[in-house]
Protein backbone atom coordinates (compact mmCIF):
# COMPACT_ATOMS: atom_id res chain seq x y z
CA UNK A 1 0.00 0.00 0.00
CA UNK A 2 1.01 3.45 -0.69
CA UNK A 3 2.05 6.05 1.86
CA UNK A 4 -1.19 8.11 3.37
CA UNK A 5 -1.38 11.45 2.01
CA UNK A 6 -1.00 14.76 3.88
CA UNK A 7 -3.52 14.26 6.61
CA UNK A 8 -6.82 16.08 6.30
CA UNK A 9 -8.39 17.64 8.94
CA UNK A 10 -12.03 15.75 8.09
CA UNK A 11 -12.46 12.40 6.13
CA UNK A 12 -15.62 11.60 5.72
CA UNK A 13 -16.65 8.09 4.20
CA UNK A 14 -19.95 8.73 2.44
CA UNK A 15 -21.16 11.70 0.02
CA UNK A 16 -24.65 11.59 0.96
CA UNK A 17 -26.92 14.38 2.27
CA UNK A 18 -25.20 14.13 5.33
CA UNK A 19 -21.59 13.60 4.06
CA UNK A 20 -21.75 16.29 1.47
CA UNK A 21 -23.06 18.85 3.97
CA UNK A 22 -20.83 18.03 6.22
CA UNK A 23 -17.86 18.47 3.34
CA UNK A 24 -19.65 21.82 2.49
CA UNK A 25 -19.50 23.41 5.79
CA UNK A 26 -16.38 22.20 7.04
CA UNK A 27 -14.56 23.54 3.95
CA UNK A 28 -16.44 26.46 4.36
CA UNK A 29 -14.74 26.95 7.93
CA UNK A 30 -11.52 26.71 6.26
CA UNK A 31 -10.67 23.11 6.90
CA UNK A 32 -8.85 20.42 4.61
CA UNK A 33 -11.67 17.96 3.79
CA UNK A 34 -11.54 14.96 1.85
CA UNK A 35 -14.97 13.30 0.89
CA UNK A 36 -15.13 9.51 -0.13
CA UNK A 37 -18.07 7.91 -2.36
CA UNK A 38 -18.32 4.62 -4.20
CA UNK A 39 -21.17 5.41 -6.26
CA UNK A 40 -22.25 9.24 -7.07
CA UNK A 41 -21.67 12.09 -4.45
CA UNK A 42 -25.49 13.59 -3.75
CA UNK A 43 -26.29 10.22 -2.56
CA UNK A 44 -29.63 8.08 -2.24
CA UNK A 45 -31.39 11.01 -1.94
CA UNK A 46 -30.26 12.99 -5.20
CA UNK A 47 -30.28 9.86 -7.50
CA UNK A 48 -32.57 6.69 -5.96
CA UNK A 49 -34.77 8.55 -3.27
CA UNK A 50 -36.50 12.33 -2.85
CA UNK A 51 -35.49 14.04 -5.68
CA UNK A 52 -36.70 11.29 -8.62
CA UNK A 53 -39.57 10.31 -6.47
CA UNK A 54 -41.03 14.04 -6.47
CA UNK A 55 -40.77 14.46 -9.78
CA UNK A 56 -42.52 10.96 -10.55
CA UNK A 57 -44.77 12.48 -8.61
CA UNK A 58 -45.13 16.04 -10.33
CA UNK A 59 -45.54 13.84 -13.55
CA UNK A 60 -48.59 11.92 -11.70
CA UNK A 61 -50.19 15.39 -10.55
CA UNK A 62 -49.71 16.87 -14.26
CA UNK A 63 -51.51 13.44 -15.65
CA UNK A 64 -54.41 14.13 -12.93
CA UNK A 65 -54.71 17.54 -13.77
CA UNK A 66 -55.04 16.63 -17.55
CA UNK A 67 -57.62 14.04 -16.70
CA UNK A 68 -60.10 16.19 -14.64
CA UNK A 69 -59.97 19.54 -16.52
CA UNK A 70 -63.11 19.19 -17.38
CA UNK A 71 -64.03 20.04 -13.24
CA UNK A 72 -62.40 23.31 -13.92
CA UNK A 73 -64.32 24.19 -17.31
CA UNK A 74 -61.32 23.23 -18.91
CA UNK A 75 -61.30 20.63 -21.81
CA UNK A 76 -58.75 18.40 -21.46
CA UNK A 77 -57.57 14.58 -22.05
CA UNK A 78 -55.18 12.57 -21.15
CA UNK A 79 -53.81 10.93 -24.10
CA UNK A 80 -51.19 8.22 -22.29
CA UNK A 81 -47.95 8.31 -20.30
CA UNK A 82 -44.78 7.85 -21.87
CA UNK A 83 -42.99 6.92 -19.25
CA UNK A 84 -39.62 6.94 -21.55
CA UNK A 85 -40.52 10.94 -21.42
CA UNK A 86 -41.43 10.84 -17.76
CA UNK A 87 -37.90 8.91 -17.32
CA UNK A 88 -35.93 11.81 -19.44
CA UNK A 89 -37.80 14.73 -17.32
CA UNK A 90 -37.29 12.91 -13.93
CA UNK A 91 -33.24 12.10 -14.83
CA UNK A 92 -32.70 15.88 -16.83
CA UNK A 93 -33.94 17.27 -12.99
CA UNK A 94 -31.29 14.62 -11.14
CA UNK A 95 -28.52 15.96 -13.97
CA UNK A 96 -28.95 19.50 -13.30
CA UNK A 97 -29.03 19.16 -9.51
CA UNK A 98 -25.48 16.33 -9.80
CA UNK A 99 -23.66 18.86 -11.87
CA UNK A 100 -24.59 21.95 -9.48
CA UNK A 101 -23.26 19.78 -6.59
CA UNK A 102 -20.11 18.49 -8.15
CA UNK A 103 -19.47 22.43 -8.92
CA UNK A 104 -19.75 23.02 -5.45
CA UNK A 105 -17.52 20.50 -3.73
CA UNK A 106 -14.84 21.18 -6.43
CA UNK A 107 -15.13 25.28 -5.64
CA UNK A 108 -15.00 24.77 -2.11
CA UNK A 109 -11.84 22.39 -2.66
CA UNK A 110 -12.63 19.54 -1.38
CA UNK A 111 -10.71 16.31 -2.28
CA UNK A 112 -13.50 14.26 -3.50
CA UNK A 113 -12.52 10.29 -4.06
CA UNK A 114 -14.47 7.61 -5.83
CA UNK A 115 -14.35 4.40 -4.96
CA UNK A 116 -15.37 2.66 -2.12
CA UNK A 117 -14.11 3.39 1.00
CA UNK A 118 -13.52 1.40 4.23
CA UNK A 119 -12.29 2.10 7.93
CA UNK A 120 -9.18 0.82 8.95
CA UNK A 121 -8.57 2.84 12.38
CA UNK A 122 -10.19 5.59 14.04
CA UNK A 123 -8.39 8.51 12.17
CA UNK A 124 -7.74 6.62 8.75
CA UNK A 125 -10.17 5.16 5.96
CA UNK A 126 -8.57 3.65 2.81
CA UNK A 127 -9.81 3.50 -0.88
CA UNK A 128 -8.32 2.68 -3.99
CA UNK A 129 -5.58 0.76 -2.51
CA UNK A 130 -4.45 4.32 -0.96
CA UNK A 131 -5.08 5.46 3.21
CA UNK A 132 -6.47 8.99 4.07
CA UNK A 133 -5.36 9.93 7.60
CA UNK A 134 -7.46 12.49 9.53
CA UNK A 135 -7.72 14.43 12.46
CA UNK A 136 -11.51 13.24 12.59
CA UNK A 137 -13.39 10.59 10.45
CA UNK A 138 -17.09 11.31 9.54
CA UNK A 139 -19.29 8.22 8.73
CA UNK A 140 -21.87 8.51 6.83
CA UNK A 141 -22.58 5.94 4.22
CA UNK A 142 -25.91 5.58 4.52
CA UNK A 143 -29.17 3.08 3.96
CA UNK A 144 -30.44 0.46 1.83
CA UNK A 145 -33.69 -0.84 0.64
CA UNK A 146 -34.88 -3.25 3.26
CA UNK A 147 -36.69 -6.66 2.24
CA UNK A 148 -38.99 -8.78 4.06
CA UNK A 149 -37.64 -12.23 5.03
CA UNK A 150 -38.48 -15.15 2.61
CA UNK A 151 -39.53 -12.26 0.04
CA UNK A 152 -36.75 -12.36 -2.94
CA UNK A 153 -36.31 -9.07 -4.83
CA UNK A 154 -35.64 -10.35 -8.64
CA UNK A 155 -35.78 -6.56 -10.31
CA UNK A 156 -38.18 -7.65 -11.95
CA UNK A 157 -41.61 -8.48 -10.68
CA UNK A 158 -40.45 -8.13 -7.13
CA UNK A 159 -38.49 -4.79 -6.76
CA UNK A 160 -37.64 -2.24 -4.63
CA UNK A 161 -37.86 1.65 -5.24
CA UNK A 162 -34.87 2.65 -6.34
CA UNK A 163 -35.93 -0.53 -9.28
CA UNK A 164 -39.17 0.99 -9.30
CA UNK A 165 -37.67 4.41 -10.45
CA UNK A 166 -36.09 3.24 -13.11
CA UNK A 167 -39.04 1.22 -14.77
CA UNK A 168 -39.48 1.48 -18.46
CA UNK A 169 -43.19 0.98 -18.54
CA UNK A 170 -46.27 1.88 -16.65
CA UNK A 171 -47.39 -1.40 -15.35
CA UNK A 172 -51.02 -2.58 -15.21
CA UNK A 173 -51.38 -3.60 -11.64
CA UNK A 174 -49.06 -2.76 -8.62
CA UNK A 175 -48.84 -4.20 -5.11
CA UNK A 176 -46.86 -2.19 -2.31
CA UNK A 177 -45.73 -3.87 0.72
CA UNK A 178 -45.66 -0.97 3.13
CA UNK A 179 -47.78 1.73 3.70
CA UNK A 180 -45.51 4.17 5.09
CA UNK A 181 -44.18 7.63 3.25
CA UNK A 182 -42.36 5.44 0.55
CA UNK A 183 -45.13 3.01 -0.19
CA UNK A 184 -47.65 5.99 -0.23
CA UNK A 185 -45.76 8.27 -2.06
CA UNK A 186 -45.19 5.34 -5.30
CA UNK A 187 -49.03 4.56 -4.85
CA UNK A 188 -49.77 7.90 -5.11
CA UNK A 189 -47.47 8.70 -8.47
CA UNK A 190 -48.72 5.02 -9.60
CA UNK A 191 -52.20 5.97 -9.33
CA UNK A 192 -51.95 8.84 -11.33
CA UNK A 193 -50.51 7.01 -14.41
CA UNK A 194 -53.12 4.83 -14.39
CA UNK A 195 -51.98 1.83 -12.17
CA UNK A 196 -54.64 -0.70 -10.32
CA UNK A 197 -52.32 -0.53 -6.44
CA UNK A 198 -52.82 -2.02 -3.86
CA UNK A 199 -51.23 -1.24 -0.43
CA UNK A 200 -50.38 -3.68 2.59
CA UNK A 201 -49.54 -2.30 5.50
CA UNK A 202 -48.84 -4.50 8.74
CA UNK A 203 -49.77 -1.58 11.26
CA UNK A 204 -53.16 -0.51 11.63
CA UNK A 205 -52.85 2.69 9.67
CA UNK A 206 -50.55 4.29 6.64
CA UNK A 207 -48.24 6.59 7.35
CA UNK A 208 -47.87 4.93 11.19
CA UNK A 209 -45.39 7.64 12.71
CA UNK A 210 -48.14 10.54 11.87
CA UNK A 211 -51.13 11.36 14.22
CA UNK A 212 -53.68 8.87 13.23
CA UNK A 213 -55.78 12.23 12.18
CA UNK A 214 -53.74 12.21 9.32
CA UNK A 215 -53.49 8.67 8.84
CA UNK A 216 -57.26 8.57 8.08
CA UNK A 217 -57.55 11.86 6.04
CA UNK A 218 -54.91 10.27 4.05
CA UNK A 219 -57.06 7.14 3.69
CA UNK A 220 -60.09 8.14 3.44
CA UNK A 221 -58.09 10.44 0.25
CA UNK A 222 -57.10 7.50 -1.12
CA UNK A 223 -59.93 5.90 -1.07
CA UNK A 224 -61.56 8.30 -2.91
CA UNK A 225 -58.82 7.83 -5.30
CA UNK A 226 -59.83 4.06 -5.23
CA UNK A 227 -56.48 3.34 -4.11
CA UNK A 228 -56.82 0.01 -2.20
CA UNK A 229 -54.97 -1.01 1.29
CA UNK A 230 -55.23 -3.97 3.89
CA UNK A 231 -54.26 -2.62 6.91
CA UNK A 232 -53.23 -4.87 10.34
CA UNK A 233 -52.09 -7.60 8.42
CA UNK A 234 -48.83 -9.23 7.34
CA UNK A 235 -47.50 -11.36 4.09
CA UNK A 236 -46.82 -14.87 4.55
CA UNK A 237 -45.58 -15.09 0.85
CA UNK A 238 -44.57 -14.15 -2.49
CA UNK A 239 -44.88 -15.90 -5.37
CA UNK A 240 -44.40 -15.99 -8.78
CA UNK A 241 -47.43 -16.83 -10.95
CA UNK A 242 -47.88 -17.34 -15.13
CA UNK A 243 -47.69 -13.59 -15.69
CA UNK A 244 -47.56 -11.51 -12.50
CA UNK A 245 -47.19 -12.23 -8.40
CA UNK A 246 -49.09 -13.56 -5.99
CA UNK A 247 -48.86 -11.84 -2.72
CA UNK A 248 -50.66 -13.95 0.26
CA UNK A 249 -50.93 -12.30 3.81
CA UNK A 250 -50.74 -14.54 7.16
CA UNK A 251 -55.05 -13.82 7.33
CA UNK A 252 -55.87 -16.02 4.21
CA UNK A 253 -56.48 -12.92 1.62
CA UNK A 254 -54.55 -13.23 -1.63
CA UNK A 255 -54.08 -10.36 -3.69
CA UNK A 256 -52.41 -10.94 -8.02
CA UNK A 257 -50.52 -8.57 -9.83
CA UNK A 258 -48.19 -7.39 -12.15
CA UNK A 259 -45.48 -6.49 -10.00
CA UNK A 260 -44.66 -6.10 -6.25
CA UNK A 261 -42.85 -3.12 -4.67
CA UNK A 262 -41.16 -3.74 -1.43
CA UNK A 263 -41.34 -0.58 0.31
CA UNK A 264 -40.85 -1.98 3.94
CA UNK A 265 -38.44 0.85 5.16
CA UNK A 266 -34.22 1.48 4.73
CA UNK A 267 -31.46 0.01 6.96
CA UNK A 268 -28.10 1.06 7.64
CA UNK A 269 -24.88 0.70 5.07
CA UNK A 270 -22.58 -0.38 7.83
CA UNK A 271 -21.60 -3.77 7.45
CA UNK A 272 -18.09 -5.28 6.15
CA UNK A 273 -16.76 -1.33 6.60
CA UNK A 274 -14.16 -1.82 9.46
CA UNK A 275 -16.87 0.20 12.11
CA UNK A 276 -16.54 -2.96 14.78
CA UNK A 277 -13.03 -3.32 14.13
CA UNK A 278 -12.30 0.11 14.97
CA UNK A 279 -14.14 -0.25 18.73
CA UNK A 280 -17.38 1.86 16.91
CA UNK A 281 -20.60 0.64 19.56
CA UNK A 282 -22.98 -0.84 17.12
CA UNK A 283 -27.13 -1.67 17.45
CA UNK A 284 -28.16 -3.57 14.52
CA UNK A 285 -26.52 -2.26 12.22
CA UNK A 286 -26.99 1.65 13.21
CA UNK A 287 -23.52 3.52 14.57
CA UNK A 288 -24.74 5.05 18.07
CA UNK A 289 -24.35 8.61 18.71
CA UNK A 290 -24.84 11.15 21.21
CA UNK A 291 -26.64 14.13 20.89
CA UNK A 292 -23.28 16.04 18.62
CA UNK A 293 -23.27 13.32 16.47
CA UNK A 294 -20.31 12.02 18.38
CA UNK A 295 -19.67 7.85 19.00
CA UNK A 296 -17.70 6.57 21.47
CA UNK A 297 -14.59 6.75 19.69
CA UNK A 298 -13.49 10.20 20.11
CA UNK A 299 -12.15 10.88 16.78
CA UNK A 300 -15.20 9.42 14.78
CA UNK A 301 -18.87 10.69 14.21
CA UNK A 302 -21.83 9.87 12.22
CA UNK A 303 -24.75 11.33 10.72
CA UNK A 304 -27.74 10.71 8.65
CA UNK A 305 -29.48 7.11 7.77
CA UNK A 306 -26.66 5.27 9.20
CA UNK A 307 -27.59 6.22 12.93
CA UNK A 308 -30.89 5.97 14.74
CA UNK A 309 -32.17 9.45 13.89
CA UNK A 310 -35.15 10.23 11.45
CA UNK A 311 -34.17 8.75 7.89
CA UNK A 312 -34.67 12.47 5.97
CA UNK A 313 -32.50 14.21 3.55
CA UNK A 314 -32.46 17.17 5.75
CA UNK A 315 -31.82 15.14 8.86
CA UNK A 316 -28.63 14.47 7.43
CA UNK A 317 -27.41 18.12 6.38
CA UNK A 318 -28.30 19.13 9.71
CA UNK A 319 -26.25 16.20 11.08
CA UNK A 320 -23.53 17.31 8.76
CA UNK A 321 -23.46 20.96 9.44
CA UNK A 322 -23.34 20.41 13.43
CA UNK A 323 -20.43 18.12 12.85
CA UNK A 324 -18.74 20.09 10.43
CA UNK A 325 -19.38 23.52 12.77
CA UNK A 326 -18.24 21.54 16.48
CA UNK A 327 -15.04 20.19 14.58
CA UNK A 328 -14.42 23.92 13.51
CA UNK A 329 -14.89 24.67 17.36
CA UNK A 330 -17.78 26.87 16.78
CA UNK A 331 -21.08 26.64 19.69
CA UNK A 332 -23.53 24.19 18.35
CA UNK A 333 -26.61 22.83 19.78
CA UNK A 334 -27.99 19.13 19.69
CA UNK A 335 -30.89 18.87 17.11
CA UNK A 336 -34.58 18.73 18.31
CA UNK A 337 -35.64 15.74 16.35
CA UNK A 338 -39.19 16.62 16.91
CA UNK A 339 -39.11 20.24 15.37
CA UNK A 340 -37.98 19.08 12.10
CA UNK A 341 -40.66 18.83 9.50
CA UNK A 342 -41.61 15.43 7.82
CA UNK A 343 -43.39 15.44 4.36
CA UNK A 344 -45.11 12.39 2.50
CA UNK A 345 -45.34 14.12 -1.08
CA UNK A 346 -48.60 11.77 -2.08
CA UNK A 347 -51.85 13.63 -3.44
CA UNK A 348 -52.79 14.24 -0.67
CA UNK A 349 -49.74 15.34 1.00
CA UNK A 350 -49.56 14.78 4.68
CA UNK A 351 -46.92 17.25 6.61
CA UNK A 352 -46.08 17.47 10.62
CA UNK A 353 -44.14 18.88 13.06
CA UNK A 354 -43.70 18.34 16.65
CA UNK A 355 -45.93 15.66 18.27
CA UNK A 356 -48.59 13.65 17.50
CA UNK A 357 -51.49 14.20 19.83
CA UNK A 358 -50.84 10.98 21.52
CA UNK A 359 -46.96 11.76 22.59
CA UNK A 360 -48.09 15.14 23.79
CA UNK A 361 -50.80 13.67 26.12
CA UNK A 362 -47.82 11.09 26.86
CA UNK A 363 -45.45 13.82 27.92
CA UNK A 364 -47.89 16.46 29.17
CA UNK A 365 -50.76 15.25 30.33
CA UNK A 366 -53.36 17.86 29.80
CA UNK A 367 -53.40 19.06 25.99
CA UNK A 368 -56.19 20.86 23.80
CA UNK A 369 -56.21 20.24 19.85
CA UNK A 370 -58.47 21.89 17.28
CA UNK A 371 -59.10 20.56 14.04
CA UNK A 372 -59.53 23.14 11.07
CA UNK A 373 -61.48 21.71 7.86
CA UNK A 374 -59.30 23.33 4.30
CA UNK A 375 -63.15 23.56 3.16
CA UNK A 376 -63.39 26.60 5.46
CA UNK A 377 -60.20 27.64 3.02
CA UNK A 378 -60.65 29.56 -0.03
CA UNK A 379 -57.54 28.63 -1.79
CA UNK A 380 -57.92 24.99 -1.16
CA UNK A 381 -61.61 25.21 -2.41
CA UNK A 382 -60.21 26.57 -5.43
CA UNK A 383 -57.58 23.87 -5.81
CA UNK A 384 -60.71 21.58 -4.97
CA UNK A 385 -58.32 19.68 -2.37
CA UNK A 386 -59.75 18.18 1.27
CA UNK A 387 -58.33 17.86 3.68
CA UNK A 388 -57.62 19.88 7.30
CA UNK A 389 -55.14 21.50 9.79
CA UNK A 390 -54.57 19.39 13.43
CA UNK A 391 -52.93 21.79 16.05
CA UNK A 392 -52.10 20.25 19.51
CA UNK A 393 -50.93 22.47 22.52
CA UNK A 394 -50.11 22.01 26.06
CA UNK A 395 -53.12 23.25 28.00
CA UNK A 396 -52.64 27.09 28.53
CA UNK A 397 -49.15 26.59 27.27
CA UNK A 398 -47.33 26.89 23.79
CA UNK A 399 -48.30 25.05 20.45
CA UNK A 400 -46.57 21.36 20.68
CA UNK A 401 -47.72 19.95 17.07
CA UNK A 402 -48.95 20.79 13.50
CA UNK A 403 -50.78 18.35 11.61
CA UNK A 404 -51.95 18.82 7.88
CA UNK A 405 -53.70 16.86 4.90
CA UNK A 406 -54.33 18.28 1.97
CA UNK A 407 -52.70 19.11 -1.53
CA UNK A 408 -49.13 21.36 -1.41
CA UNK A 409 -49.82 21.47 2.45
CA UNK A 410 -45.73 20.30 2.08
CA UNK A 411 -44.87 23.84 1.59
CA UNK A 412 -46.38 25.32 4.66
CA UNK A 413 -44.78 23.21 7.21
CA UNK A 414 -41.70 25.64 7.28
CA UNK A 415 -43.91 28.33 9.32
CA UNK A 416 -45.28 25.44 10.93
CA UNK A 417 -41.95 24.69 11.91
CA UNK A 418 -41.26 28.02 13.56
CA UNK A 419 -44.33 28.06 15.43
CA UNK A 420 -43.04 24.90 17.09
CA UNK A 421 -39.53 25.71 17.67
CA UNK A 422 -40.31 29.20 18.65
CA UNK A 423 -42.71 27.71 21.16
CA UNK A 424 -45.05 30.06 20.26
CA UNK A 425 -48.80 30.48 22.09
CA UNK A 426 -51.57 30.52 19.57
CA UNK A 427 -52.73 34.22 20.46
CA UNK A 428 -49.09 35.03 19.15
CA UNK A 429 -49.77 33.76 16.05
CA UNK A 430 -53.52 34.44 15.18
CA UNK A 431 -52.22 38.18 15.62
CA UNK A 432 -50.47 37.91 12.33
CA UNK A 433 -51.98 38.79 9.42
CA UNK A 434 -51.92 36.12 6.76
CA UNK A 435 -52.25 36.52 2.80
CA UNK A 436 -56.51 35.94 1.20
CA UNK A 437 -56.55 34.05 -0.45
CA UNK A 438 -53.71 31.02 0.39
CA UNK A 439 -53.55 27.92 2.10
CA UNK A 440 -51.29 29.47 4.50
CA UNK A 441 -54.44 30.66 5.92
CA UNK A 442 -55.55 27.85 7.06
CA UNK A 443 -52.67 27.75 9.20
CA UNK A 444 -53.31 31.14 10.54
CA UNK A 445 -57.65 30.54 10.95
CA UNK A 446 -57.06 27.04 12.94
CA UNK A 447 -54.62 29.46 15.48
CA UNK A 448 -57.44 31.97 15.54
CA UNK A 449 -60.10 29.83 16.01
CA UNK A 450 -57.33 27.83 19.26
CA UNK A 451 -57.01 31.78 20.62
CA UNK A 452 -60.36 31.49 20.82
CA UNK A 453 -61.52 33.88 18.19
CA UNK A 454 -62.37 32.54 15.07
CA UNK A 455 -62.98 33.84 12.11
CA UNK A 456 -64.01 31.39 8.81
CA UNK A 457 -64.47 28.52 11.50
CA UNK A 458 -67.36 27.16 13.75
CA UNK A 459 -66.94 28.16 17.38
Amino acid sequence: MSAPTTPADLVILGGGSGGYAAALRAAELGLSVVLIEKDKVGGTCLHRGCIPTKALLHAGEVADQAREGEQFGVKTSLAGIDMDGVNAYKDGVVARLYKGLQGLIKSRKITYVEGEGRLVSPTAVSVNGQTYEGRHVLLATGSYSRSIPGVELDGVRVIDSEQALGLDRVPTSAIILGGGVIGCEFASAWKSFGVDVTIIEGLKHLVPLEDESSSKLLERAFRRRKIAFELGNLVSSVVHTEDGVKVSLQNGKEFEAEIVLVAVGRGPVSQGLGYEEAGVAMDRGYVLVDEYCRTNVPTISAVGDLIPTLQLAHVGFGEGILVAERLAGLPVVPIDYAGVPRVTYSEPEVASVGLTEVQAREKYGDVESLVYDLGGNGRSQILKTQGAVKLIRQKDGPVVGVHMVGSRVGELIAEAQLIFNWEALPDEVAALIHPHPTQSEALGEAHLALAGKPLHAHS
